[in-house]
Parts: C-alpha cells; structure tokens; sequence
C-alpha cells in the first residue's frame, strides 16, 4: 500500500488545524492549544486554526496564507481522510497520514480486514449494522466482549461487556455513533500501545486505568491512571509487539507518525486492535509520554512530526 509523497513544507506560515465537528473536539482543541504553543516556543510562524461548524476551513486556510498543516484535529472529517483529501486539493502539506490510509484506520471493519490479509492478529469480531434487529444477533454473542461503533476513535461509545444483561445497552450506546458496530473477543491481559515516528517504533507504554478500562474518563480526565514506559513485560514479547505495530502501520500504509493500540494476553500473544493516525497530543497523552521517555521534548517532538509533513 502507498503512502503520501515525501514532501515537506518549504518555510511559510503554519496552521495548527484543531477543533473539528467531531465527537471528539474538546480533546481536539486541548491537543491543538499545546502544539500550537509547542511551534511558537522554536521560532515558528504559526496560527490556530479553530474549525467548527459555523466556518469554512477553505476561507480560513487563504485568509490565513498558510503554507503547510499541522493536523491536531481527531474523528470524523479531521482524522478519516475528508479534510486530508481537501488540503490535497489545495496542494498544502499536512501532518499525518494521507487520504486512504486515514480512512483506512478510521474505519475498523477495513483496518481489521487488512490486518487479517497481512497476518497482524486481531481479536475475532462480529458486524451489527445498524439496521440490523438485535434479538437473533444478541443470542449469539458470547460475553466478554468489546463493542464499539466502526468509526469513532478516543473510545467513544466504547463498551466492555462481562455478561450477556449488558450486550443490547452497549450495542444501542454504540449505535448512538456512526457507522455500524463491532462485537469484538475481549482480550483480558496487558493494554500496550506504540508508538510510531516516521518509519520507526519509537516506544511502547502499558496503561493501567485505576478501575474499568481506558475509557474516555481514564484517557482525558483522571489523574489516577498508570502510565508504564517501557512496559514492564518480557523483552522478547515486547519486541513483538513493537514489530506487530510497526508491520500494522505499514499495512494501512500510513505516513508520519501514529499510535498502536495492542493488547497481550498471559501467555505473551498479541492482537492489534487498532491504529490511530492523528494520536492525541494532550497532557494525558501517549505519544509525548513515549517521546520524553526517549529524551525528545514536547516541543521538538511537535517540530519533529512537522519535518514529516507532506502532500
């Protein structure tokens, strides 16, 4: 699978692009305000761009003369491929990944078909579509499970299941989403993510919510969740996991930088469970935490992901 030509942006006004129509655009904001700061702080010329549903991302780019992308926007139209496709129509480089590649990880029946034909395990599931009538699809689904809706990301509707009272109350929370649901395995064991810079793993980190599981809550708004860099796991699981990751990333053919999010059961298997292209760049996120652990700082990480801007 391709990925974006390699072309980075020749100087010129930055545009941090954040906010968005999705679900997920407080966290999209709060990612977009520390990158912004993080360019200013090494020099650059750089403008929030704030996009919500009463502007026109076009106008706001030529008002603004901005010259290259850096994409802090997350879900629906930031992160799927949409406004990729439209800053490559108006020829400005962007960070992240391209057109298909991001609508390839945005939409996890794709991904996990991909997966499959790329021999990166993933946790078995099954497809509810929307219109689909619940009872005789309910009987056989056997708790524990994951549900979630095939387009969202930052867990949103998200719904780990342990008994079978609980699976039509998160099928109907996920149907609140777009797209149609998951019925995934539950993979009890290790939450690992990883992640990628450029074409390299630049580390790992195991999460450890204080109850449940790394849910919205646990990602944006506790303070009690442990974040563990490296993971403290086998050297020889870990380095399969960070090859797992890495050979995920390549199948979607994504470009730039992304996340991982993998789980390991106790016997050391891994499953890919899904990638994130535009990973969160908040206080509580996961990519700055593996890129400190490494000595790269907040800011230079940010100019980092910049340098791979392109087309």
């Amino acid at each position: 699978m391709t990925t974006k030509p390699s072309r980075a942006p020749a100087g010129g006004r930055i545009g941090v692009l954040m906010g968005g129509l999705s679900a997920e655009r407080e966290v999209s904001l709060e990612s977009g305000a520390g990158v912004l700061a993080a360019l200013r702080s090494r020099g650059h010329d750089a403008v929030g761009i704030d996009w919500d549903e009463n502007s026109s991302l076009p106008d706001q780019l030529d008002e603004n003369r901005i010259a290259a992308v850096w994409n802090a926007l997350h879900g629906t139209f930031g992160e799927d491929g949409a406004v990729q496709g439209l800053l490559t129509c108006l020829r400005i480089p962007y960070t992240g990944s391209g057109i298909l590649a991001s609508a390839l990880a945005m939409d996890k029946i794709a991904a996990k078909g991909i997966f499959a034909d790329r021999g990166v395990p993933t946790p078995r599931c099954r497809i509810i579509p929307r219109d689909a009538e619940l009872g005789p699809l309910l009987a056989d689904l056997v708790p524990p499970c994951a549900v979630k809706p095939a387009l969202e990301g930052s867990s949103v509707g998200v719904s780990i299941v342990f008994d079978a009272g609980g699976l039509a109350p998160a099928v109907e929370l996920a149907r609140r989403y777009r797209g149609a649901t998951l019925v995934e395995d539950y993979i009890a064991g290790a939450e690992i993510q990883t992640a990628i810079l450029g074409e390299e793993v630049l580390g790992s980190v195991e999460i450890r919510p204080a109850e449940g599981f790394y849910d919205y809550a646990a990602k944006y708004k506790r303070e009690d969740t442990q974040y563990l860099v490296p993971p403290p796991i086998d050297a020889a699981v870990l380095a399969r996991v960070e090859d797992m990751a890495l050979t995920a990333h390549r199948a979607l053919g994504c470009s730039g930088y992304s996340r991982v999010d993998l789980r390991v059961n106790a016997v050391g298997q891994a499953f890919a469970l899904e990638v994130n292209t535009l990973p969160g760049m908040t206080s509580h996120s996961l990519v700055p935490k593996i890129a400190a652990w490494r000595g790269i700082g907040y800011a230079e990480l940010c100019e980092r992901i910049l340098a791979l801007a392109t087309l």
